[in-house]
């Protein structure tokens, strides 16, 4: 495991990003998928691009899927074993009408000091190039953080992008995963996806877990949660863990417990 660790950490460091494939089984991606749909339905006035951070924090399944010991081994790797979430967000694309995401940068639009965090994007369907799946610039994790610009020529997911000349969109690879993989990539790296024009919906969950030294700094943040490890004094709030009710919470296995 150790050794499995050293390479993949090696990978990430070169490249900015790396692929992890057959991550979580097929039950708990069912579930995931499951409740997609169930987001959709009690939130009909929200694209399903937007099922964004400030919908988890009444959630037991969203806590209970990104609390899940594989992917938080996983964030454990790049950040250490204090470990809590940050942000979450499915972009789920429809078919023929979901959005595209301009190339970006994370770390731009997040309150955090320092910028010390890790992204998880678990793939919730099938991610590839003719459903939009995600696109990654290798290498361009060592540029520093740019501005965001507005961008409302185009419907979009973000509303924002990057400087285009800043892109080398020659370089892009496409990172293609089955349901339940996972792509890993650092704030700085240069990314984004194209619009689905498929018949296949793609939709792909993102996690952002931070290490708890790490701090939030917009007061009240509505999703931050102590995962893994121990808390730093005097850092970040964390909120309690929402408790499965029946009629009100998504069902799903295990969720008395």
């Amino acid at each position: 495991m150790l050794a499995e660790r050293g390479v993949i950490r090696k990978q990430y460091e070169a490249d900015g990003y790396v692929l992890l494939p057959h991550v979580l089984d097929p039950e708990l991606v069912r579930e995931a998928q499951k409740h997609v749909a169930w987001l959709q339905q009690r939130h009909p006035n929200l694209r399903p691009e937007q099922l964004g951070h400030t919908l988890v924090a009444n959630d037991p399944f969203w806590l209970r899927l990104v609390s899940d010991d594989r992917l938080l081994n996983i964030a454990e790797t790049f950040i250490g074993p204090n470990i809590a979430l940050f942000a979450s967000h499915y972009i789920c694309k429809p078919p023929h009408d979901g959005q595209p995401v301009l190339w970006h940068q994370d770390g731009s639009y997040w309150p955090l000091e320092p910028v010390e965090v890790v992204t998880l994007w678990l793939a919730i369907d099938d991610s590839l190039p003719e459903n939009g799946c995600l696109r990654v610039i290798p290498g361009s994790h060592h540029l520093p953080l740019q501005p965001m610009k507005p961008r409302g020529d185009t419907p979009n997911v973000l509303g924002s992008g990057m400087d285009s000349s800043l892109v080398d969109v020659g370089r892009a690879v496409d990172c293609v995963l089955k349901a339940g993989g996972v792509e890993v990539h650092h704030p700085n790296i240069v990314h984004g996806s194209e619009a689905n024009h498929s018949d296949l919906r793609r939709c792909g969950l993102t996690i952002r877990y931070i290490p708890t030294s790490t701090r939030i700094t917009t007061p009240d943040w509505p999703c931050a949660f102590l995962l893994r490890g121990q808390a730093v004094p005097d850092i970040n709030h964390y909120l309690p863990r929402p408790r499965f009710r029946p009629g009100e919470h998504m069902p799903f296995r295990d969720a008395e417990r």
